[in-house]
């Protein structure tokens, strides 16, 4: 009998994981589908991919129906998309450092603000700290389109309208990194900081050579999270600069038009690189940062 259940437990545990990893290979085959899909149709030649996804009109009985084609091999393997955009059209490359010119800053700014900030919020006593988080927590709920407004006027008021200091500033004072360092740091033990206190340390010292080391993973994942978020912005462009020169690569892959297809599955592949060689490379740091942080 026991040798009986044994076994009819262990067919279920074998249907059960079978379950789980038919169901885990679907989700993953979803999300990778559209990755795959940019790929094999950047190599499509211009005129391909235009004749290809264009809307495709039949007339039947008097009725009209559209239908959008759907390709995913090309015919024929060509590199000429990546090659317009590295050579003949030099507008792409320049979008592409446009973003990289507006997320690096946010990152490095945000990474400065967020750990000295979060340090006081976790580490020092002042009156009013919670109230003055619990403000920083409301902020970090609310989307982009209800503080733009009062963003707006604001950079018109500074003069800083049409620069990419309209979209840096407000992207290095973020509240999230904030938010993120903040429940990491109280994770630290005051035993630490009491005994820097002993040995003499100030405020500095104990930022520096205490809490700072051992938020280095944090760190790091913020780093990944906030460059993400800010390589794929599309909103603080449009409204705060007004010279299309200085839009990033992002402006073009949310307009694309049908005569424009193949440049943007090429464009979109050599956009995706940075983000996923920095995912790949942290993955680590971004999984343990998150963790400690007790976010879920």
């Amino acid at each position: 009998m026991e040798r009986r259940e044994g076994m009819k437990s262990s067919k279920k545990n074998k249907l059960k994981n079978l379950l789980k990893f038919t169901f885990l290979l679907a989700v993953t085959i979803m999300l990778l589908f559209p990755v795959f899909y940019m790929i094999t149709n950047s190599f499509m030649s211009k005129q391909e991919a235009a004749n290809t996804y264009n809307l495709i009109s039949s007339a039947s009985e008097g009725n009209t129906n559209k239908m959008l084609s759907f390709k995913f091999i090309p015919d024929m393997v060509t590199a000429t998309q990546y090659y317009s955009v590295f050579f003949k059209e030099p507008k792409y490359l320049l979008m592409f450092w446009n973003s990289i010119i507006i997320t690096l800053p946010i990152v490095l700014g945000q990474i400065v603000v967020a750990t000295l900030a979060a340090f006081a919020f976790s580490k020092l006593r002042f009156p009013f700290r919670d109230k003055i988080f619990f403000i920083y927590i409301i902020v970090m709920m609310m989307p982009f389109q209800v503080t733009l407004v009062p963003n707006y006027i604001m950079l018109k008021e500074l003069g800083l309208l049409g620069k990419y200091s309209a979209i840096i500033l407000p992207g290095i004072f973020s509240t999230f990194g904030v938010f993120l360092l903040r429940q990491f740091m109280k994770s630290i033990p005051e035993e630490y900081m009491e005994a820097g206190k002993i040995d003499g340390a100030g405020y500095f010292q104990l930022f520096y050579k205490i809490v700072l080391p051992q938020c280095k993973g944090a760190m790091a994942s913020l780093a990944i999270l906030v460059f993400i978020d800010n390589w794929n912005m599309v909103e603080q462009p449009l409204i705060f600069l007004k010279d299309e020169s200085m839009y990033p690569l992002s402006i073009f892959l949310s307009r694309i038009n049908s005569e424009e297809l193949g440049l943007a599955f090429a464009c979109g592949v050599i956009y995706m690189l940075p983000t996923l060689l920095i995912y790949l490379y942290g993955e680590n740091y971004l999984v343990e940062g998150i963790q400690l942080s007790g976010i879920k």
